[in-house]
């Protein structure tokens, strides 16, 4: 399933994928498969995007 959530506060950060992974020490194609919903990263990965994004695990990988 796609991470709609996690693109959108993406952009409302105002990051790319490259500077989101940067940030939490992944590859951009990373990100990038994690949005596509073709990876699921790790519950440490998570909780790294959530805190580079100011989310919480729920607002981002909680089905609604």
């Amino acid at each position: 399933m796609k991470n709609l959530k996690m693109k959108a506060a993406r952009g409302g950060k105002d990051l790319s994928q490259q500077e989101l992974a940067e940030i939490v020490g992944v590859s951009r194609q990373t990100i990038s498969a994690i949005e596509k919903g073709n990876y699921n990263p790790s519950v440490n990965l998570c909780i790294s995007i959530c805190k580079a994004l100011d989310k919480t695990l729920d607002d981002l990988f909680w089905p609604n």
